[in-house]
């Protein structure tokens, strides 16, 4: 968390918990994210801290299978952590838990309110509702989506919804696992569902060549009514112009009857197996998700992001308002972290490239489907 915002966040949370415990030395250590991820594994190894940050779900999974990070479902089991129901299930591998989360936000769909006004269209509930609109939104001149795939990972986003949507959540992180092949007829019907909109002309043209950021203009100019993004996107909508008027947001659309699945990606705090402090440790996780807390660090002041316990007080913000509602109570399926946290790196890494491929060329899928399985076997034996 060394990028200015956060890391005033996390010093804050040390200094005030030092306050609160006058007992406790405590340290604080920061270091660039990117070189966490390839010091953390030696970090936790030798002289360990007693808690680090860290992320949700798979991508704990190394460091839980290695013994590096602590079981603290006593803590769960308990009732010493309240209103983390929503999140519990991001932190638990083999019915365990092994952090807590403080923080995440919600993707989805934000778009152009003024233009479903002007050509009469509202939310759509169902895939064949967003088609629909669709239609009518390529009939006005316009595109139905901006995206910028040049960095693959907004392509990641579409798959993520279409598969959860398509085939459940369930098998969306069973794929994950590594536990089904890429040549699944399963798979090949969530493909089919995303080919329905590259066919129809959704998305806008040459969108390899744009990042995510380039995309937005053409969501501000009207020429692209939605965006299938996370919640980091509106603060730049609304810098570009836009006001809270002319932009809105809705939950992906259902496609089959399974429970709505979402991507949240999650940020987590975890208690290092070799935890000199562990009482101090446990009672640090128990401050951080504290309703009080996570409405003061989550807050427009703070990450601008979206408390994971429920009893939090949320912002006075529209879109995270609308997050905060639809993650604790209509996402009924469970939260994904995301197909670069979800999926081990290097499958993650070809797939994403394989995913920006087939927005482009719909017709390589076989080919597409067939590199992605030899890795598979490959990157989980």
């Amino acid at each position: 968390m060394s990028n200015p915002a956060p890391r005033a966040v996390m010093e804050k949370l040390a200094a005030d918990f030092g306050e609160m415990h006058p007992d406790l030395e405590v340290e604080l250590d920061i270091v660039d994210r990117e070189a966490w991820k390839s010091q953390i594994r030696n970090a936790l190894s030798a002289n360990p801290p007693d808690v680090v940050n860290w992320y949700a779900a798979n991508r704990m999974l190394p460091y839980v299978e290695s013994g590096l990070f602590m079981d603290i479902s006593d803590m769960y089991a308990s009732g010493e952590l309240t209103g983390l129901d929503s999140v519990k299930g991001a932190m638990t591998i083999d019915g365990k838990q092994w952090g807590v989360p403080y923080s995440y936000y919600q993707w989805g769909i934000y778009y152009r309110e003024d233009i479903f006004n002007e050509l009469g269209l509202s939310e759509p509930a169902t895939f064949e509702e967003e088609m629909a609109n669709c239609q009518k939104i390529l009939d006005s001149g316009r595109k139905c989506y901006t995206i910028g795939s040049k960095f693959l990972w907004t392509a990641g986003g579409w798959f993520d919804y279409l598969n959860m949507r398509t085939n459940g959540f369930d098998f969306h992180m069973e794929l994950a696992r590594g536990e089904v092949p890429w040549t699944d007829d399963r798979v090949r019907e969530t493909f089919a569902n995303w080919r329905k909109l590259i066919d129809m002309g959704a998305f806008i043209d040459d969108h390899q060549t744009y990042s995510w950021q380039e995309a937005l203009p053409f969501m501000v100019n009207g020429e692209a009514t939605a965006y299938l993004i996370g919640n980091f996107a509106v603060p730049h909508l609304r810098e570009a112009g836009l006001s809270d008027d002319q932009i809105d947001f809705y939950q992906f659309p259902k496609i089959g009857d399974h429970p709505m699945g979402e991507d949240a990606p999650t940020d987590t705090f975890h208690i290092a197996s070799g935890a000199q402090n562990v009482e101090a440790a446990k009672a640090f996780l128990k401050y951080v998700t504290s309703p009080e807390v996570q409405a003061e660090i989550n807050g427009p002041d703070g990450l601008g992001q979206l408390p994971v316990n429920a009893n939090a007080s949320v912002a006075d913000d529209e879109f995270i308002q609308q997050g905060f509602e639809m993650l604790s109570q209509n996402a009924t399926g469970g939260i994904a972290q995301f197909f670069d946290r979800d999926f081990p790196a290097e499958m993650a890494a070809l797939g994403m490239e394989g995913l920006q491929e087939f927005m482009v060329f719909p017709d390589n899928l076989d080919d597409i489907l067939q590199r992605l399985e030899s890795a598979r076997q490959r990157i989980y034996d």
